[in-house]
């Protein structure tokens, strides 16, 4: 079995003290049906930052203007090496238009990640302080 490394991006998408959460489709080939943040693959020779511009409109409509590195996630699955770029980012509207990659969107409370988010990742987000760096109901 051949092993790769995917490196990617993912937005902390913030309107009105609330964080955008985007629920998987039952056919997406990683964690299907799951909640998680817009983002998505970085393509050959394209920016991290144009990426998560890119996926963020593919996924949700929504112009964000995509701000500061927040921190960097590692995860092992199957034989793959997945590494994301996690950027705070801010939207101009809360109109999401969703793609057929998802299912459901949340702009979501602190309490409300806490339900939804897997525990792994809502541990990750915890131990990174990303709640106490955004300002989320």
């Amino acid at each position: 079995m051949e092993h790769k490394t995917v490196v990617f991006t993912k937005g902390l998408v913030l309107f009105n003290r609330r964080l955008l959460i985007i629920k998987r489709s039952n056919y997406a080939n990683y964690r299907e049906g799951e909640w998680d943040l817009p983002g998505g693959g970085i393509e050959f020779g394209e920016a991290p930052l144009d990426c998560l511009s890119r996926e963020i409109m593919e996924e949700t409509g929504l112009i964000a203007q995509v701000g500061r590195l927040v921190f960097i996630r590692s995860e092992v699955h199957q034989a793959s090496h997945f590494i994301g770029l996690v950027y705070q980012c801010n939207a101009e509207s809360d109109i999401v238009k969703l793609s057929h990659e998802h299912t459901e969107f949340l702009w979501a409370t602190k309490q409300q990640l806490h339900e939804f988010l897997q525990e792994d990742i809502w541990s990750e987000y915890k131990q990174n302080n990303v709640f106490e760096m955004l300002d989320i109901d």
